[in-house]
């Protein structure tokens, strides 16, 4: 059984986790962090860590970026592994992830869906086979209140891409420049409106053909189970970062 310390377990993420828990029986929630305590949710919950005296194996973090130094001391300190899932991690965030991961395992993915990491495999193989005599554009799609643009999904896809392209780059403004389009651009789109969960499309553009790869997020319980499998796998693991690729091909 891998008991669970839920981190913004009162926002939107944080109940569909928690919906997604009560219908397994390999783990369980034992608290949750929030500024709202919500009594209806069935377990204990602590305004922050200093206040958590639960012990749990793993924590599942789906709260603000703001509270991430508080999450990794916390960590750190008990020794509890870590499922990060909130996106929008600046480059020295990241580091800090990764100096964590030498103490606990530690979870780190852009996107906590088993289609988008699939999308990111099938990226590299077109990436591979077409080359530089195809364009790659990337456009994602999400809601009105989602924070950062581009979204993470967008930058991992492009990351998968760029393992294959090496010279590639990521371009993100075209409309200051006025110029051809250079061969080795990876361009990414952003797109905000409505109640888009999420929507992800590689475009592969030829001479005279287009390959394109998509996936579309109906629902954020896909992003919640991905979460409580990550927290499964990553009980007992060895310290070091995790991703989808690995809990896909364990």
């Amino acid at each position: 059984m891998t008991r669970i310390l839920l981190s913004g377990c009162c926002g939107k993420m944080g109940r569909f986790v928690a919906e997604t828990v009560k219908n397994r029986k390999d783990c369980e929630i034992v608290a949750g962090i929030d500024i709202i305590d919500d009594s209806t949710l069935g377990f204990p919950v602590f305004a922050n860590y200093d206040e958590v005296d639960v012990k749990a194996d793993v924590i599942i973090d789906f709260s603000n970026i703001s509270l991430l130094p508080a999450l990794l001391s916390y960590a750190e300190k008990t020794k509890t592994a870590v499922v990060l899932a909130t996106t929008g991690l600046s480059d020295e965030q990241i580091k800090a992830v990764e100096a964590t991961s030498k103490t606990v395992p530690v979870f780190f993915s852009y996107n906590m869906s088993l289609g988008v990491s699939l999308i990111c495999e099938l990226s590299k193989v077109a990436a591979k086979v077409l080359g530089t005599g195809f364009d790659v554009e990337i456009v994602e799609a999400h809601h009105n209140q989602k924070l950062d643009a581009p979204s993470g999904t967008a930058i991992m896809l492009g990351n998968a891409i760029k393992e294959e392209m090496p010279d590639a780059y990521f371009e993100y403004d075209r409309h200051s420049k006025r110029e051809k389009r250079h061969t080795n651009e990876i361009g990414i789109h952003a797109i905000r409106g409505g109640t888009i969960v999420g929507e992800h499309q590689v475009i592969f553009a030829g001479n005279d053909e287009i390959v394109t790869l998509s996936h579309s997020a109906r629902s954020r319980a896909i992003f919640a189970n991905g979460a409580v499998n990550a927290a499964v796998f990553l009980k007992d693991k060895d310290n070091g970062v995790y991703n989808m690729s690995d809990l896909v091909n364990e």
